[in-house]
C-alpha cells in the first residue's frame, strides 16, 4: 500500500486498486484530465481545419455571377446573362468567346467573338463554346453545358443544294468593311463550285474565285440577327456582313461555300481559325 500511495502522490492521480492484487484502474478525475487535454488539442487544431471546410463549402454554395441563356443548336443564339446582384454590368466588362477541342484539352478563341451574344455556325457543331468575362481584373468563366448540336431540318436541306451546281440566297448588306451600309435593298450571293458573286441585277458588289485570302464565318459583332448573319471577306481589305433570310439558308450557304471552297484546295474559315481543332 505505501508503494501505492507513493505512486498516487507522485503522478497526482487519485487511483485506486479495484481488488487486492488486481490491476490498478484510473479514477474519474484522472479520466476527465485526459478528455480535457484531449480537448484542448482538439480546440487548438480544429479551427484552421474547420475555416478551409467552411471556405470549401461557402464556395461550392455561392451563387453563379453569370450564365447562358439559349439553345446550344445551331441556328439558335447564346448570351451572356447576369444572375446575381454582384455581378458587373456587361457593358462593363471584357468578354471572350473560344471553342474547346473535341476533348476539352484546349480552347481556341473565336476571333472578334467579343460580345454578350454569339450566334453558333457550323464549325461550332460537336465542340463545347465557353466565354471569359472580366471585370475590375477577375475572370468569370462559362461553359455551355455540352456541344452545340446541328439543327434537325439542316441535314436534308444541304444535301438539296449539294446537288445543285449553283445557288442563290437573298441576302441584305448590314455592313461593307466594317461600315454600316445605308442600303437595305434586297442583294442575291451567289455560290458557284469555283467562286462567289454579290450583286443586285446587273450591278455586281464583288465577284470573286476561291483564294487563301477569302474569309467566311458566321458573324460575331452580336445583334439580334447574328444567328442569320455571315462575314465575307471576298479579299483583303474588302469585305461584307450579309444577312440571309432565314437561319438554315445562313448556315447551308457557309457549309455550300466550305464544301465547294475545299474542292478546290481552298480552307475557307474565319479570321484566325483553327478548323483542324
Amino acid at each position: 500500500m505505501d508503494f501505492i500511495s507513493t505512486r498516487r502522490r507522485m503522478n497526482g492521480q487519485d487511483c485506486h486498486p479495484t481488488t487486492i492484487g488486481g490491476p490498478l484502474l484510473p479514477s474519474d478525475s484522472y479520466v476527465g484530465h485526459l478528455q480535457f487535454n484531449l480537448f484542448s488539442c482538439i480546440q487548438d487544431f480544429c479551427p484552421h481545419h474547420l475555416q478551409l471546410a467552411l471556405s470549401k463549402r461557402i464556395e461550392e454554395n455561392k451563387s453563379p455571377l453569370y450564365q447562358l441563356i439559349g439553345s446550344k443548336i445551331l441556328g439558335s443564339t447564346l448570351r451572356i446573362q447576369s444572375c446575381s446582384d454582384e455581378a458587373t454590368e456587361l457593358s462593363k466588362c471584357s468578354i471572350q468567346w473560344y471553342r474547346l477541342s473535341s476533348q476539352c484539352s484546349r480552347r481556341e478563341p473565336v476571333s472578334g467573338a467579343n460580345k454578350f451574344v454569339y450566334a453558333p455556325e457550323p464549325i461550332d457543331v460537336g465542340r463545347v463554346l465557353q466565354v471569359d468575362i472580366v471585370s475590375n481584373g477577375q475572370k468569370v468563366s462559362v461553359t455551355t453545358s455540352g456541344p452545340i448540336d446541328q439543327a434537325a431540318d439542316l441535314g436534308c436541306y444541304v444535301e438539296t443544294i449539294l446537288q445543285k451546281p449553283n445557288n442563290d440566297f437573298n441576302v441584305v448588306i448590314f455592313q461593307m468593311n466594317g461600315r454600316n451600309y445605308s442600303s437595305h435593298s434586297v442583294h442575291l450571293f451567289h455560290v458557284s463550285k469555283t467562286r462567289i458573286k454579290l450583286s443586285k441585277g446587273w450591278m455586281t458588289k464583288a465577284r470573286e474565285s476561291y483564294s487563301g485570302s477569302m474569309q467566311l464565318c458566321g458573324f460575331r459583332g452580336g445583334g439580334n440577327f447574328a444567328a442569320k448573319s455571315i462575314f465575307w471577306q471576298a479579299r483583303k481589305g474588302y469585305s461584307f456582313v450579309l444577312v440571309f433570310e432565314s437561319e438554315r439558308e445562313r448556315n447551308g450557304a457557309l457549309i455550300l461555300t466550305r464544301k465547294n471552297a475545299l474542292d478546290c484546295n481552298v480552307l475557307l474559315a474565319g479570321p484566325d481559325d483553327d478548323i483542324l481543332l
